[in-house]
């Protein structure tokens, strides 16, 4: 392994563990203040049990996300010096701006592990917003980074000199509304579906079934509004991606050759040396109206790009398929919960519909590992599109593999540690609250 595979390969290892970290630190807040809302205002203690519970969950991904985010700022200079060298006056304001959410919401959940019975019980709930708003806003700064990488603006390039820098400008760059809104709603259909899952499990085993049941709902209904949202976000991301990097486009839909009436593929093997697609499912005109609202206008493919800047296509592909049908299985699933609310209460009883949950606990968050992949195999072989590429930015040092597989090490000991955690607390639930299966259908509301 040379060092620039090993540096592309630490890099994807350490963002692969950290936006499962990151997501569920950012979105958990909200449920459990949702759960404390319900507890004040409805004074159920089986309410106040599941705060209390989420809150630790929330205590340990929090712990966990700012240990592999702090790797992952360190490795941006370890790794890609050139990069950090140029891009670091430029894109830096949204990372600063992070350090900031970041300190808001340590104080903000130090004040709520700390504050029950201590403050005023509505100032106590307003400090568990507090951690859920700057969490989520920690993720919408470090993406409108990521998203100045796919559409580098707020300077000038000149004969290899950064010139006329704008932070405000590069923060706010045309890809960042877009990205930010559609993995903020993948952080909530992925994390809400994970702890449905996990919830529904227990009261598929008859574990503290009231106190599992509510939770249950309070996790799947974020998911469910999140997953059906999430085409309309996605509708927003492919847009730009198609007008601001065209060949990542053309790598997600395996599209080969620029003709009118462009079909939307589903499935299929990219053949990259004969240029085309095997045994997909072709869907003429599709692609045309998704990115311009007509069928027939024709979707800039890669025979229109240089050879030397397509990025490889069958990963981008894979990946983008993945994404989407995994994000379809949610969507579905996600109409089914809503009529288990609306006319089918009793479905929330039924075996085989708490599996469908069971099953569905790790898709959003492959689906999520799937779109990170498209966003940053696809925009290869640049680090800045059409500025720097990815190669000319990679450490000179020697011996980068060896870091490699250290810090792949770390981080799955760190897994490890975290899934006992979690085993342990999810044992740890107090029975007190627990509720016999013949009397759920007596109390199925939140």
């Amino acid at each position: 392994m040379d060092n620039f595979m090993a540096a592309r390969s630490q890099m994807a290892l350490s963002l692969g563990f950290h936006i499962i970290f990151s997501c569920i630190g950012m979105v958990m807040p909200f449920f459990m203040a949702v759960s404390h809302f319900i507890w004040l205002k409805s004074g159920k203690p089986v309410y106040q049990n599941i705060t209390k519970a989420w809150s630790k969950g929330v205590a340990i991904f929090f712990a966990t996300g700012a240990v592999s985010g702090t790797v992952l700022s360190f490795e941006l200079g370890l790794l890609w010096p050139n990069f950090m060298k140029h891009a670091g006056p430029i894109f830096g304001m949204p990372f600063s701006l992070e350090g900031t959410a970041f300190f808001i919401e340590a104080i903000a959940l130090g004040f709520f592990l700390y504050g029950w019975n201590r403050f005023n019980r509505w100032f106590h709930w307003f400090t568990g917003i507090v951690v859920g708003i700057s969490g989520l806003m920690s993720g919408v700064l470090v993406v409108a980074a990521n998203a100045w990488m796919n559409t580098p603006t707020g300077f000038n390039y000149v004969n290899g000199t950064y010139l006329n820098i704008d932070p405000i400008k590069a923060m706010f760059n045309p890809a960042w509304f877009s990205q930010a809104l559609h993995m903020s709603i993948a952080a909530f259909a992925a994390t809400g579906f994970a702890v449905a899952g996990i919830h529904a499990l227990m009261v598929l085993r008859k574990r503290n079934v009231d106190f599992h049941l509510r939770s249950f709902k309070i996790a799947a209904i974020f998911g469910v509004i999140a997953a059906i949202l999430q085409p309309l976000s996605g509708d927003i991301s492919a847009k730009m991606v198609a007008k601001r990097q065209p060949a990542k486009l053309a790598a997600m839909e395996a599209h080969f050759v620029t003709r009118p009436a462009t079909p939307l593929l589903i499935g299929g093997i990219p053949d990259e040396k004969n240029k085309k697609v095997d045994h997909a499912i072709e869907l003429p005109g599709m692609l045309s109206f998704l990115i311009y609202d007509d069928f027939t206008t024709p979707v800039k493919g890669l025979d229109q790009i240089p050879e030397k800047d397509h990025p490889p296509v069958a990963v981008t592909h894979y990946a983008f398929q993945v994404m989407v049908a995994l994000g379809m299985m949610m969507m579905a699933l996600g109409i089914l919960y809503l009529i288990a609310i609306w006319k089918k209460k009793n479905w929330f009883e039924k075996g085989w519909f708490l599996k469908l949950f069971i099953a569905a606990t790790p898709i959003g968050f492959i689906a999520v590992e799937a779109g990170w992949t498209v966003t940053e195999v696809g925009r290869q072989p640049w680090i800045i599109q059409g500025v720097m590429r990815t190669a000319d930015a990679v450490t000179p040092m020697p011996g980068i593999h060896y870091s490699f597989y250290l810090f792949t090490a770390v981080y799955f000991t760190l897994s490890l540690v975290v899934i006992f955690l979690l085993y342990r607390q999810i044992k740890m639930v107090p029975f007190i609250y627990d509720v016999k299966p013949k009397t759920l259908h007596q109390d199925q509301s939140l």
